[in-house]
């Protein structure tokens, strides 16, 4: 469980609680994804989740104390999995995290779009705030999209964020940077043609996921020159070219182990790693020059 803050798309930084819910493993192999690491075999048992949750609430006070805040506004919940999939949350299961999630204004969780169905509407009539749903586009890269695994076209996810819209439900996007099969040298294009994507499909909110090896095929595809693991210039370069393609949409990058991103030049590593963090707390857009790099 972690908190922190985070920038909506009016620039308001929203005290938030994410916590990572252990439960069944997502049935899509995309291979970009190691979270099948922090799933469990077989489906996920009635009450686990709830809970894991009610576990966690209890240890938020201390945690919000630690970070300085004294609130929290926004729960997300991650499964490393899809929250409507019956395999992964079981359909009993949603009224006791509703009961539990309802002192919280927004509620984010995530889902493939193709499971995006009626018990998105369903869930979200339980709560008193606001759902969000967090759904991977990856890439906009038509080749790239159809070859990860995902089993995802952008029609099928153009109308899962449509039902979103129709179902008054806010939709939050996982973009990539370092998408396999995406050109090295078309990278940050990319990036930036799928914040465009996610924001005609209405997001409210875009993640810049840097995508990390580890997982055996992201090795395999690295050795065939399919993958190369981005380092800290096209993260920096990404995120400014998101941002001024994002309009009024909050977008950022995801800090987990960002300090451990690779940069290839010692002498503009802090400055970029600081551009990063001040991109995401502020939403404008800047770059670092290097003379050793640039």
């Amino acid at each position: 469980m972690t908190a922190e803050l985070e920038r909506g798309p009016g620039g308001e930084l929203t005290p938030s609680a994410t916590v990572f819910l252990t439960g069944a493993e997502c049935p899509f192999t995309c291979v970009f994804c190691d979270l099948w690491r922090y799933t469990i075999d077989g489906p996920t048992p009635a009450g686990a989740l709830p809970a894991q949750l009610s576990a966690a609430l209890e240890q938020l006070p201390g945690l919000l104390r630690e970070a300085g805040l004294d609130r929290c506004d926004q729960l997300k919940l991650y499964n490393a999995s899809n929250f409507f999939d019956r395999r992964a949350v079981p359909e009993a299961d949603l009224e006791p995290i509703a009961r539990l999630a309802g002192g919280f204004r927004r509620v984010v969780v995530e889902c493939h779009p193709r499971l995006v169905d009626d018990r998105v509407r369903r869930f979200a009539d339980r709560l008193p705030g606001r759902l969000e749903v967090a759904m991977g586009l990856e890439t906009a890269h038509p080749e790239a999209l159809s070859r990860l695994g995902k089993q995802l076209t952008l029609e099928q996810f153009d109308r899962a964020a449509g039902r979103l819209r129709a179902d008054d439900v806010d939709l939050r996007v996982f973009v990539l940077i370092g998408a396999p099969f995406v050109p090295a040298e078309e990278q940050a294009k990319w990036v930036s043609e799928s914040v465009r994507h996610a924001v005609r499909a209405g997001a409210r909110s875009v993640a810049l996921i840097p995508v990390r090896g580890g997982n055996g095929e992201l090795e395999r595809l690295r050795e065939v020159g399919e993958f190369e693991p981005p380092g800290l210039r096209l993260l920096e370069e990404s995120l400014a070219g998101a941002l001024q393609a994002a309009g009024s949409v909050a977008v950022q990058v995801d800090p987990w182990d960002l300090d451990q991103v690779a940069s290839g030049c010692d002498a503009c590593r802090d400055a970029r790693v600081a551009a990063i963090r001040g991109m995401n707390r502020t939403g404008r857009p800047r770059r670092t020059v290097c003379g050793d790099c640039d």
